[in-house]
């Protein structure tokens, strides 16, 4: 086994989610990065790995420190390290990108060993648009705070997924249907568990359901991209004259055709008539 860093997606629900290939390199590997060492311990276990190794804590509060002590280990001691979350594929709102960074700037190998991912499972079963999405990752518990995390995606043209706990989630829903209003949302829990459940509909509909059925598990939250923005050609006129008093006349149309999905031909011909009036 190369010596090196290896990222390892772990089980989100499933045990048989786990690739051959990633217990394979669990049982190579004589070092273990992780979350909590009993949830990997407990893992291990149930796929029969021994747990004669070395188990190191990973996380937001001791990454700075633990990450040389992992580079060093592969460099020093010539041992290959496996990168592991308590479920999931690291990273992804996990620690480990700083972990990442230096291995990069001080050389070391690193590989990637591919598994499941909530937010990508999630939006598989939404039926929200995929071709373009954000991941905004744990929604702040302050209804402040949550409110304005929303609004500042509120135009985006693409679906915004977000991780949430089940008791916090009818708050969310709430700061949902202030700012979202009857927009499509979606809800996923207990991906690849007995009872996984994908719900679409407002935010209203989706309070309705959790007021009446307590909510458990872990969810991953969605919002479908804001509508196509469309403006009646006195409103697109009015937009180009604001813009032109603030930038060029070049800018100012490849803002507004951008802004609206606009010909940009037909934008900058009304753009020299406006100039052309002065």
């Amino acid at each position: 086994m190369k010596n090196g860093l290896y990222i390892i997606a772990t089980p989100i629900g499933n045990l048989g989610d786990i690739s051959a290939r990633a217990v394979e390199t669990l049982k190579e590997a004589p070092v273990i990065a992780c979350e909590d060492t009993r949830v990997t311990k407990k893992l291990f276990s149930l796929l029969g790995i021994s747990l004669k190794k070395t188990f190191i804590t990973l996380h937001d509060h001791n990454e700075d420190e633990q990450a040389q002590k992992l580079i060093d280990a592969v460099q020093n001691e010539q041992q290959a390290v496996a990168l592991v979350s308590d479920a999931g594929s690291p990273l992804i709102s996990d620690p480990g990108y700083k972990l990442i960074r230096r291995c990069r700037e001080q050389g070391v190998y690193i590989t990637v060993l591919p598994g499941a991912c909530a937010l990508i499972c999630a939006l598989q079963l939404s039926g929200l648009p995929t071709n373009k999405f954000m991941f905004a990752g744990f929604i702040p518990n302050k209804d402040k705070a949550r409110i304005e995390l929303f609004k500042s995606y509120a135009a985006l043209d693409a679906t915004v997924v977000y991780y949430e706990t089940a008791p916090r989630i009818l708050k969310t829903l709430a700061a949902a249907k202030e700012v979202f209003g009857g927009r499509e949302l979606a809800v996923v829990r207990e991906i690849s568990k007995i009872y996984e459940e994908c719900l679409n509909g407002t935010a209203e509909d989706l309070m309705a359901h959790f007021s009446e059925k307590e909510p458990k598990g872990e969810f991953v939250f969605m919002v479908a991209p804001a509508e196509e923005k469309s403006r009646t050609p006195m409103e697109i006129e009015e937009l180009l004259r604001e813009k032109l008093l603030q930038m060029s006349l070049k800018s100012a149309v490849k803002a507004l055709a951008g802004d609206y999905n606009l010909n940009k031909n037909d934008v900058y011909e009304l753009a020299l008539k406006i100039k052309n009036e002065k």
